[in-house]
């Protein structure tokens, strides 16, 4: 996917202009952090979700935390910039609410959107707030990253908008996760 209109919906961060950009002091990695840092780099600017930045305000670490099955995650602290940004108050759904709202149906699927918080562009005048650095470079996220304040609440907002019509009805949807419900099992394939 080539990404969600932003004319439909972008990630926008509302920084509070009292708070002073942050440029957090570079971290030391080890060589095989440094490398799997690197991968991710060079695999997420051949997607183009990110670009290089020469001059920023704000200016966060790279964090690498270790997977259940061995593997490393590479994630951004935006804690600075988390700080800086009032609470979303769009409320997401009650999970209890979602779970009752699935008795009494035939059959249900679950469904996870792949990358789909990277489906949502951040708005350009917030790019260079979501600045992060490397050993290579400096780069800013052109796509809405995971742990920024406030992507939760963007997300359900557009798939509000884009499933209104089936939600409740034959579908729920908690931000990235959905689910589609039937009271009879003939009509699954159609919903």
């Amino acid at each position: 996917m080539v990404g969600i209109d932003p004319n439909i919906i972008s990630h926008k961060l509302n920084v509070d202009p009292s708070f002073k950009p942050v440029k957090q002091k570079r971290q030391k990695f080890t060589l095989e952090w440094n490398k799997v840092i690197n991968d991710e780099v060079d695999n997420l600017l051949k997607t183009v979700k990110f670009r290089e930045v020469k001059y920023h305000n704000w200016l966060a670490n790279v964090v690498v935390v270790q997977k259940k099955n061995g593997k490393w995650r590479v994630c951004i602290d935006f804690t600075d910039l988390n700080k800086a940004c009032p609470k979303d108050p769009f409320p997401l759904p009650h999970i209890d609410a979602l779970v009752d709202a699935t008795a009494r149906h035939e059959l249900l699927t679950f469904m996870d959107a792949y990358s789909g918080y990277n489906q949502i562009l951040m708005h350009i005048d917030d790019q260079e707030k979501a600045t992060f650095m490397t050993d290579r470079g400096i780069y800013c996220y052109k796509v809405m990253p995971f742990g920024l304040k406030n992507a939760g609440s963007t997300y359900q907002r557009l798939v509000n908008k884009m499933f209104k019509d089936q939600l409740g009805d034959t579908m729920e949807v908690y931000i990235d996760d959905m689910l589609v419900k039937s009271r009879q099992a003939t009509d699954h394939v159609e919903h």
